[in-house]
């Protein structure tokens, strides 16, 4: 669902600067001085934002999905999602970051960043290809020898990373790596450096709940008219449900600029709420069940939070 990245995008920038302007907001203060005036948002400012927390977690998707059993349909549809969701965002972000920081933006711009997109996303593809053929290479070259082929294939893995941050592919296709950021973010959440705004915060929780289930009933409905199977409402609703956020939009929030998006300690406080109420609140619901959405046999009923938990009790329970 690539146009639901960008259908996010540009529904919850604009929107944020709306608010903004009509002062439903609330005051923005930046600057501490005593009778500074507020910070109004500017909408290359308000398009950065939304771009970055239109970011979907491929990882904690999935991961719900494949625990509570889904049907090959649904798992197969978010997969598709989130094997380009970063690509999306990855381009959609650096083109705002890129427009903030100009004072008039030319007209060749925008065709310069339609083509950055196809660069990035088909880029980081023609790079895992071709360091997938080549590892089957060099598999194929080791068959008396089997020891050296895990390293083979990591080394490879690793090294196709590399090559597409490089060449600015999207490096986030060719390999992610969660454990890290979130160990980074955990790091972040305790710090003293956050800046509280009620209004956006609340205003942005709100648009991303709503325009990501308008955006996934709108695009499924259209896909309906081609599809021999359609997706039924149940599906549609834990589609739209699964919107977490995560890695991608903490690490993208994190590598913004002060000096080129001022409200930046902003972005970043009402990023990790966004990611703190999709994870601990969105996660620990177990909506397939509750929809009745069709699961294969034998599939477990739990939440994935839930099967951590009870998957850590019975290691601690071992002798």
């Amino acid at each position: 669902m690539l146009q639901g990245t960008m259908f996010n995008t540009f529904t919850i920038g604009p929107i944020l600067y709306g608010l903004s302007n009509l002062g439903l907001l609330g005051r923005l203060q930046l600057n501490p001085t005593p009778g500074a005036p507020p910070y109004h948002l500017a909408i290359t400012e308000c398009l950065v934002f939304s771009a970055l927390i239109s970011a979907v977690d491929p990882v904690a998707v999935l991961a719900i999905f494949q625990e509570v059993g889904v049907n090959k349909d649904l798992y197969y549809l978010l997969f598709g999602e989130s094997l380009f969701n970063d690509a999306v965002t990855v381009v959609l972000y650096t083109t705002m970051v890129t427009f903030s920081e100009m004072s008039s933006i030319p007209s060749e711009q925008y065709l310069l960043a339609t083509l950055g997109f196809f660069t990035v996303s088909l880029g980081g593809c023609c790079v895992g290809v071709i360091f997938g053929l080549l590892t089957a290479l060099l598999t194929k070259a080791t068959q008396d020898c089997r020891v050296v082929e895990p390293l083979a294939v990591l080394g490879v893995s690793y090294l196709s990373y590399l090559t597409a941050e490089l060449f600015h592919f999207s490096g986030i296709i060719s390999s992610t790596c969660d454990a890290i950021i979130f160990l980074f973010l955990g790091m972040v959440l305790v710090s003293d450096r956050h800046v509280w705004h009620t209004g956006f915060v609340l205003w942005t929780l709100f648009l991303c709940l709503a325009c990501r289930f308008l955006g996934v009933f709108l695009l499924t409905s259209l896909a309906n008219t081609f599809r021999v199977r359609r997706i039924n409402l149940q599906e549609q609703f834990v589609m739209a449900y699964g919107g977490l956020r995560g890695a991608v939009a903490f690490s993208l929030v994190e590598m913004l600029e002060a000096d080129t998006i001022p409200p930046r300690q902003v972005f970043v406080t009402t990023t990790l709420v966004v990611i703190l109420f999709t994870v601990f609140i969105q996660y620990t619901v177990n909506l397939c069940a509750a929809l009745s959405v069709t699961r294969r046999v034998g599939a477990c009923s739990r939440t994935a939070l839930a099967h951590v938990v009870s998957s850590t009790r019975s290691t601690s329970a071992q002798p």
